[in-house]
């Protein structure tokens, strides 16, 4: 997985996305990072949301949270860099235990993962007795444990209709638990809370881009309110979002998520034209190819997670994986 290369040649992947004069800025970290995963035989899982520098430079993994919850399991490395928010790093170190989890900051958070604690499920529980809790991975370990199986955005319509049950409760993004509400004929029990990014977007904002950008093709993110999935036309995760634009080739598109994801896919596709709507995730920004190379010289900051909780949130993520 860590094959001899070198900063420089790597800069042909990214040289429509990256002046060549801000990647040499990068190559001094790029070169030490590439050394140090050879040295602590470390593989790096990058997030869609992360810099081209990163997602295309030193990542060894990419992909959405269950593209990295998956492939965490077959991780054949001593360290794991997660290359993204703190939930992401709490499930890859429930799915491989006895490797070295590092987060390069601390305080790469997320304001679903804020919004909800294990003491509130404790009281919807209350409040629906027997009713599963559906919860989306992209809260703690410790609501995990509390929750009955997990989902992703590109699995949570699966995962409810699994559950073979006429009312599910749906944690913790409202907009989320709203949008899979249209395809299901479960009845979805919302909480609420949103994405600081995908909130941000509005129909509106559709509407100005289609007057802007004749023939555009819009893709929405399901974190994003329900009158935008409604005015995009097409809606799916990260992951979907990408693979529509490489099976479906539109001539112009938008992505309405992250703002490095237009970024990071437009490198496959040359022939096609991004138009970038930005709204940036301040916690996703906080990994940087310093703070990745700091995490593999001093070790910093390593993850860990209760074993008393672990047991519980293991099984609600693999279970969600068996899906």
């Amino acid at each position: 997985m860590n094959e001899q290369i070198s900063a420089a040649s790597l800069y042909d992947r990214v040289a429509r996305v990256i002046p060549k004069a801000e990647w040499m800025g990068f190559q001094d970290d790029v070169e030490a990072i590439l050394e140090l995963k050879r040295k602590r035989n470390a593989v790096i899982l990058a997030h869609n949301y992360q810099t081209p520098e990163i997602f295309h430079g030193v990542a060894d993994i990419v992909g959405d949270s269950l593209a990295l919850a998956r492939k965490a399991m077959e991780v054949e490395a001593d360290v794991i860099v997660l290359a993204g928010v703190h939930f992401m790093a709490e499930t890859a170190k429930l799915l491989n235990p006895e490797k070295t989890v590092l987060i390069p900051d601390m305080a790469a958070g997320c304001s679903l993962a804020d919004s909800i604690t294990p003491e509130d499920i404790s009281l919807l529980r209350k409040a629906y007795p027997g009713v599963p809790v559906v919860t989306y991975v992209n809260t703690s370990a410790a609501v995990k444990a509390a929750s009955d199986i997990c989902c992703t955005s590109g699995n949570a319509r699966q995962v409810v209709e699994s559950l073979g049950v006429p009312r599910v409760l749906m944690l913790p993004d409202e907009y989320l638990a709203k949008n899979v509400a249209r395809e299901t004929n479960v009845e979805l029990i919302a909480w609420r809370g949103h994405c600081e990014v995908h909130e941000l977007f509005t129909a509106d904002d559709i509407r100005e881009l289609r007057e802007s950008h004749p023939g555009v093709t819009v893709l929405a993110h399901p974190e994003c309110p329900p009158d935008v999935v409604e005015a995009a036309d097409f809606s799916g995760s990260t992951a979907v979002m990408s693979d529509y634009v490489g099976r479906e080739r539109p001539a112009r598109v938008v992505l309405l998520t992250e703002c490095s994801m237009s970024d990071n896919v437009a490198v496959h596709h040359p022939d096609v034209e991004f138009i970038r709507p930005c709204n940036l995730c301040p916690h996703m920004k906080r990994i940087t190819l310093g703070n990745i190379r700091t995490a593999l010289e001093e070790n910093r900051h390593e993850v860990t997670v209760d074993p008393a909780i672990a047991v519980a949130a293991r099984r609600a993520v693999e279970r969600m994986l068996e899906v």
